[in-house]
């Protein structure tokens, strides 16, 4: 019996390698690589008796790790709907260092990641802030549409 399940997000998209690699550079993550000794996903599904034709397009690269271990595996799977009404869950990267530092300093640190978000592919929505109640986070969408938020 396992008592502590291992989480794992999992993301619909159009996609996959794309999405990977933008979410690797957004959380510090890498895309994570093929198992011994395959030098491909593509090659490893393959092995495992996956046809070319269920495989698509691509590498199939479609999974990003934490390097540290620490954070949850995301897949990326491809769909063939496409995004159609807002998400029920989003990811909040925390940037900033929390309330314990001056907001000033946390909305510098906010911005400057959005906007390297930005130049690899993400969408601002709205930026909310209130030095008054010390709330300053940026809503954006990744390269296909899905919110998220940094803080």
């Amino acid at each position: 019996m396992i008592t502590n399940p291992r989480l794992q997000l999992t993301i619909d998209c159009a996609e996959p390698e794309r999405l990977a690699t933008f979410w690797a550079a957004a959380l510090g993550y890498e895309v994570e690589p093929p198992p011994a000794p395959f030098a491909s996903w593509r090659a490893y599904w393959l092995d495992q008796g996956l046809s070319e034709e269920e495989l698509g397009t691509g590498d199939s690269s479609d999974s990003v790790v934490d390097p540290q271990g620490v954070g949850p595996r995301i897949w990326f799977q491809q769909v063939p709907e496409p995004k159609a009404t807002k998400n029920r869950l989003h990811l909040d990267l925390g940037v900033s260092g929390g309330r314990g530092v001056p907001f000033a300093t946390r909305k510098e640190r906010v911005l400057a990641k959005v906007a390297r978000l930005e130049s690899a592919g993400a969408s601002r929505l709205r930026v909310e802030e209130s030095e008054e109640s010390g709330s300053c986070f940026v809503v954006m969408q990744d390269p296909e549409g899905n919110e998220f938020c940094v803080h």
